[in-house]
């Protein structure tokens, strides 16, 4: 797509005048260099839904250059039935922006799902229209994210209350059931030692949910590939027994921003979902940390934009996470074991949340990812310890 550049008026006086004092305005940048440049695919279609310009992105996103699509028809890489031609139907007829946040794009030459696409028509341009894609499963990965945390506020105040309002008769309650242990039949003993045993496992229970309050985190460097030794050596010395672990490390990556004992507790709580998960035999986990450059995103309550280039995966070959649960896998209380309390994964949200990362989770049977966004040490941190 071609524009032409036209002269500004301020230019135009200086070429009549060329004495007269007048501030030079800067020329604005074609508008083809603009879309080249820019992060989403972003690609022009004219009537006959042909490719008439395709910037750096769209290559990628297709994969094919943009030699290659210009002049191609948008019916060759997707099916004519596709949602994508009835908004790009949409937009010319109303003349308006037309958004889509989590369409699909499945056929034999390409495969892209949770696409947000914008339709724009261009007004010097009427049989024109601007599309770009962009991925959105970043934007789900942030909603879910406020969603964790908002979760996570709500057992933090139910805790609170429990703690005030149950552990105090509880432990009455059990002193009671010792002081009638000494006077009851021998017959009836059992009973005062249920009793006993039931407000421990209530009081267990809350220990765990107070868990859940908003301490502040006190963070500092941390070598993630210590962390996962010692919660590797822990499972294998117990509840991963019957599991295989590999470990599959960048052994670049630099320190995590962080806090040792709850990061330990975040994998711990992967690794331990993923030994249960396995088969008895030929059950496999794999550890793996990578670094994933570029990425800057804006967390839900964040002011500024953060970094989380280190992602730690924790794989397992196990049966999969049910179709029930899985939208809300990380609130308090869903669980899909008999015996769960279903504040594990939860607790998980929690803590990455307060590190300012992001967890998320892909799952089908045979194969479950949990993977781990967080931030690295800050430089500022590193001048202050030097």
């Amino acid at each position: 797509m071609t524009l032409a550049r036209e002269t500004t008026t301020t230019q135009a006086l200086a070429e009549i005048e060329p004495d007269l004092p007048v501030e030079v305005e800067l020329e604005a940048p074609p508008a083809a260099a603009i879309l080249a440049a820019m992060a989403p695919a972003v690609v022009v279609l004219d009537a006959a839904h042909r490719f008439r310009f395709a910037n750096q992105a769209a290559e990628a996103f297709f994969a094919l250059s943009a030699a290659t699509l210009t002049g191609m028809r948008l019916e060759e890489l997707i099916p004519p039935d596709h949602p994508l031609f009835a908004m790009l139907d949409l937009a010319r007829a109303e003349t308006g922006i037309i958004a889509d946040h989590d369409m699909s794009f499945e056929s034999p030459r390409l495969t892209r799902r949770n696409i947000s696409v914008t339709v724009a028509p261009i007004p010097d341009h009427p049989d024109c229209v601007v599309v770009t894609l962009a991925d959105g499963s970043t934007v789900q990965k942030l909603d879910r994210q406020m969603v964790f945390r908002n979760a996570a506020r709500s057992v933090s105040g139910m805790a609170a209350i429990l703690a005030h309002e149950v552990k105090n008769p509880l432990s009455g309650i059990r002193g009671a059931a010792q002081l009638l242990e000494s006077v009851v039949p021998d017959q009836d003993r059992e009973l005062t030692q249920l009793i006993q045993d039931e407000a421990d496992r209530i009081r267990a229970l809350v220990d765990r949910m107070e868990i859940f309050s908003d301490r502040p985190v006190e963070r500092g460097p941390v070598n993630i590939h210590q962390v996962l030794g010692h919660v590797r050596r822990l499972a294998e010395t117990g509840f991963a027994r019957h599991a295989r672990i590999i470990e599959t490390y960048d052994p670049s990556l630099p320190p995590v921003w962080g806090n040792r004992d709850q990061l330990v507790q975040v994998f711990l709580n992967l690794v331990k979902n993923a030994a249960e998960a396995i088969p008895e035999r030929g059950g496999v986990i794999e550890l793996v940390t990578a670094y994933q450059h570029g990425v800057r995103l804006a967390l839900p309550g964040g002011a500024r934009r953060v970094h989380l280039p280190l992602v730690v995966s924790v794989r397992d070959n196990g049966c999969g996470i049910p179709d029930a649960i899985r939208s809300s896998l990380f609130d308090p209380f869903v669980t899909g074991k008999r015996s769960g309390t279903g504040l594990g994964l939860a607790l998980v949200a929690k803590l990455v949340g307060d590190h300012g990362g992001l967890v998320e989770c892909d799952s089908r049977p045979g194969r479950t990812v949990f993977r781990v966004h967080l931030p690295i040490q800050p430089p500022e941190s590193k001048t202050e310890d030097a």
